[in-house]
Order: structure tokens, then C-alpha cells, then sequence
């Protein structure tokens, strides 16, 4: 019995042992990869300028590489053809001596055929190919846009992650402060146990809200990461000095000129498209305009002549009593798709008329919203708040009323911070989209 304790407590000692390591196995990795990681200021310019070379608009820049050099598989004519034989080889009689080349009586020619390309084949090939490159264009164009909304959305994310936790930070040492002096009002006999834990509470939830803020801005740090590229590194977003709402709303009727959405990248490629598809059903129809090989060919006859000549010319024979084909399935088939670019243009444009109002609503609401709480709300929540303490220590408030008074300084903190972001959102898609029509 005794002998089995001692191995129990034996193998718990090396289990502690090796837990233990294993724990600072770990955390020395986790301070490795922490100390790896370096800290880079960002502002919205380098954000946007690295949105323009992730691995998205990498893709795209291929893409259009790859149109453009569809131009040049299209812009060329049939390739002659070489062609060579031997014929009128006598297995009765032989074929005589002598030499191959020269004297066995064979038939041996060799010859050069050339398709003359009718009805305007190549440019309108080409032509199908240029307008596919041009739209093709336009879609790098919507993704780089595409992708400068979404590095600055996720910009604006990080810096409401980081002025959160300021803000938030300041309430958990303000309420911190009121706990501290709470537990000592408690015991010099001057507050009821209750109201102290109350306040030692609130502190509490103020820590937990901190944490909480911090969690957000490790997520906002990840999806900015995620849309740059720019490997493992901290992420700080740099903005000097928060837009003035006030200000800019004395000009934001200015700013909010009538853009045409046919200037918008998305809607070019758009049309763009549906001239290719107009070009792909003129070249289908093309099709019916025959084309005709024409040749030559040098035959050397030995025992006739050494030098014979021969011309050729080829075309198919389109008739109906000899089941020819009048391309039928290709005239269709071109024509549904012209159909389907002209629907999915219309459906572009309705959709880029709905985001340019969508971007004037957002930017309008969001202007006014910030001005309101920056010029108005936050700054009277603050002064209740400061009011309030300074009752609360006169002991002309009651801590009911002290923590309510708390409470709506907070939310509405929270509410100032995330109305300037959604300006500064608003205003920067309206920047870059508007940027990208002119």
C-alpha cells in the first residue's frame, strides 16, 4: 500500500513536471511569435495604395494580360500549309531503277495551300477581342475601387476599435477611482456595504468592457491585415485628425455633384461586354460568307516531265440537297448571348444608379449624425457625467443615480465614436468611388 502511494505521488510529480514544461514551452512561442510581430503605423493613403496591390488586384492584372493577348491570337490570318507526296506508284511494273529522287518513276510533288478569309473574318475577331480586353480593363478598375472600399472600411473599423478602448479605458480608471473610494468611505463608516459593492461591481464591468474593446481591435486588426497583404505585424491605424462633420457640412452640397453612372467602371465593362457579344454575332454571321483555299504544287513526273505544275482552289458547298450546314447553332448561340449582355448591362446600371444614392443618403445621414453627437450629445453627456460626480462626492446625489448618470455617458461615448466613424466611411467611399468616375 505504502509502495503504491509512492508510485501515485512519484508519476503526479512528473506529470507536474511535464505539464509545467509544456506550459513554458508554449508561452515562450507565444512570446517568440509576439516579439516577431512588428508594429506598423498605418494611414488611410498607404492603406488604400497596398489595397491596389494585394493579391486580388494581382489576379485581375493577369486577367486583363491574359484579354490582351487573346488580341494578338486574333489578329492574325490562316498560316499557309506545306504539303508534300508521292504518288502513281506502279506495284505491277515496278518502279525502275536509278535514284528516288530522280529516276524511279513516281509521282512526287509538293505543294502550298493559303486560306483567303472572307466576309471580314479577322477584324471582326479582332474586334471581339479588343472589346473583351477593354472590358476587362474596366474590371481591374472596379476591383482596385472595390478593394480601396473595403482596406478603408476595415481602416475605420481598426481606428473605432483603438478610440473605443481609449475612451473606455478612461471610464474603467474613472470608475476604478470610485470603487477605491467606496471601499474607504466603507471603512471610515460613511457608506453602506451595498453601495460599495455596487461601485466595486461597476468597475468591474468597466474591466470587462475594456477586454471586450480589445478583443474588437485584435478582429478589426485581422480583417485590415486579411485585405492588405501585409503579413504578420501589429496594425495601428494613424488618423491625425478626425474630419470636422460641422465644417464639411457647409459643403457638402458641393461635394455631392451629379456624377453620370456611365462613368463608372463597372457599367464601361458592362458595355464593353456587350460590344464584344454585337461582334461575336457579326462574326457568326461571317460564317456564312465561304472561305477558299487556294494552292499550288510543283510535281516531278520522271519519264513524262520533271516539271509539272498544278493549281488548286477549295470552298465548301453550302447546299441544302447535299446537307449543307448554314451555321445555325453559332448565329443562335451568339445572339442569346448578346441578349444576356444587354440584360446584365441594364441590371449594372440600375445597380450603380442604387449605389450612388445609397452613397448620398449614407453620406447626408452620417454627416448630421456626427455633428449632433460631437457638437451636442457627447459633450452634455460628459458634463451630467462630471456634474453628477461632483454631487455624488457633496453627497447631494445617490450612487443610483451617480451610476445611471455613468452608464449614459458611456453609451452615448460609444454612440459619438461610432457616428464620426460611419462619417468617416461614408466620406471615404464617396471619395474614392467619385475619384474613380472622373
Amino acid at each position: 500500500m505504502v509502495r503504491r502511494k509512492a508510485v501515485q505521488t512519484l508519476t503526479m510529480r512528473i506529470t507536474h513536471k511535464f505539464s509545467r514544461a509544456v506550459s513554458i514551452g508554449l508561452l515562450s512561442v507565444t512570446w517568440l511569435c509576439a516579439s516577431a510581430q512588428t508594429t506598423k503605423s498605418i494611414t488611410l493613403t498607404e492603406a488604400l495604395a497596398a489595397a491596389t496591390q494585394n493579391i486580388d488586384t494581382q489576379i485581375s492584372k493577369q486577367l486583363l494580360s491574359a484579354a490582351r493577348a487573346d488580341i494578338t491570337a486574333a489578329n492574325r490570318a490562316p498560316l499557309p500549309l506545306l504539303s508534300s507526296s508521292v504518288s502513281q506508284i506502279d506495284l505491277q511494273n515496278g518502279i525502275g531503277a536509278g535514284s528516288w529522287l530522280t529516276d524511279k518513276r513516281i509521282d512526287k510533288n509538293i505543294g502550298l495551300d493559303w486560306t483567303w478569309e472572307r466576309g471580314n473574318k479577322r477584324t471582326l475577331r479582332t474586334e471581339t477581342a479588343t472589346q473583351a480586353a477593354n472590358a476587362g480593363a474596366q474590371d481591374l478598375s472596379e476591383t482596385l475601387t472595390q478593394q480601396k472600399l473595403l482596406a478603408s472600411n476595415a481602416f475605420f473599423d481598426l481606428y473605432a476599435a483603438q478610440e473605443r478602448i481609449t475612451q473606455v479605458k478612461a471610464i474603467a480608471a474613472s470608475a476604478g477611482l470610485l470603487a477605491d473610494a467606496a471601499a474607504k468611505r466603507l471603512a471610515a463608516g460613511d457608506l453602506s456595504a451595498q453601495d460599495a459593492a455596487r461601485s466595486q461591481i461597476e468597475a468591474e464591468r468597466a474591466k470587462n468592457d475594456l477586454q471586450l474593446a480589445e478583443q474588437e481591435r485584435a478582429r478589426a486588426e485581422l480583417s485590415l491585415n486579411l485585405i492588405l497583404d501585409l503579413g504578420p505585424q501589429k496594425l495601428i491605424a494613424n488618423v491625425p485628425q478626425a474630419t470636422s462633420s460641422k465644417a464639411y457640412g457647409q459643403m457638402l452640397h458641393e461635394k455631392l455633384t451629379t456624377l453620370s453612372i456611365e462613368d463608372r467602371a463597372d457599367v464601361r465593362a458592362a458595355v464593353a461586354r456587350t460590344e464584344a457579344a454585337k461582334s461575336a454575332l457579326n462574326s457568326a454571321l461571317a460564317l456564312r460568307t465561304n472561305d477558299i483555299t487556294l494552292g499550288t504544287a510543283f510535281d516531278h513526273w520522271p519519264g513524262t516531265s520533271r516539271r509539272l505544275l498544278t493549281f488548286r482552289m477549295q470552298m465548301p458547298l453550302q447546299l441544302g440537297a447535299l446537307g449543307g450546314y448554314t451555321f445555325g447553332g453559332e448565329i443562335a448561340r451568339a445572339e442569346a448571348q448578346l441578349a444576356i449582355a444587354e440584360a446584365a448591362l441594364e441590371r449594372v446600371r440600375h445597380t450603380a444608379y442604387n449605389d450612388g444614392q445609397r452613397l448620398v443618403q449614407d453620406l447626408q445621414s452620417s454627416q448630421t449624425r456626427a455633428a449632433n453627437y460631437s457638437e451636442g450629445i457627447a459633450p452634455q453627456a460628459r458634463r451630467v457625467a462630471e456634474q453628477a460626480e461632483l454631487a455624488y462626492n457633496k453627497g447631494a446625489l445617490s450612487l443610483t443615480d451617480l451610476l445611471e448618470t455613468r452608464r449614459t455617458w458611456r453609451a452615448t461615448t460609444l454612440e459619438a465614436i461610432a457616428a464620426q466613424v460611419d462619417f468617416e466611411k461614408s466620406l471615404s467611399a464617396w471619395t474614392i468611388r467619385t475619384g474613380a468616375m472622373k
